[in-house]
């Protein structure tokens, strides 16, 4: 597994921090106020409280904190078509090149082996540096879209809201079993 930087930890989260999520959330979508990839509105757009909760009832939620317990990232996850799609993962830009993404990715893995699924999938800008070409250096590999399983293609007409579909794919990961 990903060690995780000194003085950080990955925990489950309460409901109670919930409005540290959301500002968790803000912060990192802040960083692509420069791309010209989210509409005004999607970038003052964050993860609904409501959809933090369901995630902490689904267990579908793993926080990265600072020394001091405080939530700095989170990964969001769901269980879709067979695989643990990761629906969001952001870290605070004030706690970020430090390793947590990779950590938090780690994670989502071990929660896919615990949950006995084979890959884990997301969807993200292709070209963005923090996007596609991370991923892609952590394993992930872009899904043609003639492969698409009909839940992207249901997610991506939801996302095509807000966001230019064209610049986006999905990719996948096959989940390392020990």
């Amino acid at each position: 597994m990903q060690s995780l930087p000194e003085d950080y930890s990955i925990t489950r989260s309460a409901r109670d921090e919930i409005p540290a999520l959301i500002a968790v959330d803000l912060a990192a979508g802040g960083l692509f106020a420069d791309t010209g990839l989210l509409s005004e509105e999607a970038l003052a757009d964050h993860v609904p409280a409501e959809v933090f909760e369901h995630a902490l009832e689904e267990n579908d939620l793993l926080v990265a904190r600072d020394r001091k317990g405080r939530p700095v990232g989170f990964a969001l996850t769901s269980q879709r078509g067979g695989t643990l799609y990761l629906d969001q993962i952001s870290v605070h830009p004030d706690h970020g090149r430090r390793g947590l993404g990779r950590a938090l990715i780690a994670r989502v893995a071990g929660e896919a082996r615990t949950r006995k699924l084979r890959c884990i999938t997301l969807s993200t800008f292709r070209d963005l540096a923090w996007n596609g070409p991370y991923y892609r250096s952590l394993g992930f590999r872009e899904i043609p879209q003639a492969k698409m399983a009909g839940w992207m293609r249901d997610l991506e007409s939801v996302q095509a809201a807000s966001l230019d579909v064209s610049q986006r794919c999905f990719m996948i990961r096959k989940v390392k079993w020990l």
